[in-house]
């Protein structure tokens, strides 16, 4: 297989980039968390968050130990081309960028079963660790961008992708987005969250939206009902890592797809760690 070494080596970057740093408006999210919160505990426990991040980056090293699933989505603009060489690329600076991170060894050998199963036990090399399935989309800007997400285990765990009545109203759908994230933060321990949700037709598109949600989603500009979600499940006073305080949820990253003449709505939540969205980008 030939690669495109310039395409290897940005994406690699990006990797490293995405499990190392926090985005800017991430960073004042926590700052603004730590000016506001009023429990001690907690206050020390996002500073503590926030200076682990800037010594990450700096040193670019893994923000925690569970260094992520790696998850991709290509933008491509008008006159952009996708060639099965590009993708290739982007697959091999993945492989790369896991090694340079360093990336924890979590790809598991065998075939199905095994796999399942974990019999045949892991590979040592971090680079075996395959992405999730590549989502594409278009862009009006004349572009290719790839955007690096590092997916960790807890919030798979206490995610939900699931049917909701909605009775035609929102209320039914925000609350059932609100009682999820709720037990679900109780339960995950590395808060603060920001909750992904994604809402669509089918499971895999409240899927693919809720990944797209991290994609778009900005700590400065949050909508009406991102604002009531995050408010509402707030007044449970988790707190940062389950201790109590003001501050269990920094934002909501929502993203509404077409709905189908039906009675439920698919809904897909993941209450992403005090690290994520571990997210970078690169224009190839």
């Amino acid at each position: 297989m030939e690669y495109n070494q310039n395409v290897v080596d940005k994406v690699c970057d990006a990797l490293v980039r995405s499990g190392s740093t926090f985005t800017l408006d991430k960073k004042e999210a926590y700052r603004e968390a730590i000016r506001s919160e009023t429990d001690d505990k907690a206050r020390w426990v996002l500073e503590t968050v926030l200076e682990n991040a800037e010594v990450a980056e700096k040193n670019r090293s893994p923000l925690c130990d569970d260094t992520g699933i790696p998850h991709v989505v290509i933008e491509a603009g008008p006159n952009a081309a996708v060639t099965g060489t590009v993708i290739e690329s982007i697959k091999e600076g993945i492989r790369q960028g896991l090694r340079t991170l360093p990336g924890r060894p979590m790809a598991v050998k065998g075939n199905d079963l095994q796999r399942i199963a974990q019999s045949e036990g892991m590979y040592e090399d971090s680079g075996m660790l395959d992405a999730a399935s590549i989502l594409l989309r278009s862009t009006d800007e004349d572009v290719l961008r790839v955007y690096v997400l590092m997916f960790g285990g807890g919030p798979a765990i206490r995610a939900h992708t699931h049917r909701v009545f909605h009775k035609h109203k929102v209320e039914p759908v925000i609350d059932q987005i609100v009682e999820w994230a709720t037990e679900s933060t109780a339960q995950l321990g590395c808060t603060p969250c920001t909750l992904a949700v994604g809402i669509g037709r089918s499971h895999y598109e409240a899927s693919s939206l809720m990944l797209q949600a991290l994609v778009d989603g900005r700590y400065d500009r949050q909508s009406e009902m991102e604002r009531e979600i995050t408010r509402r499940v707030n007044e449970s006073h988790v707190g940062a890592l389950g201790l109590g305080g003001d501050t269990t949820v920094l934002a909501t990253f929502m993203k509404v797809g077409p709905q189908r003449s039906s009675g439920v709505r698919i809904v897909c939540m993941r209450p992403c760690c005090c690290f994520e969205p571990r997210i970078a980008s690169v224009e190839l």
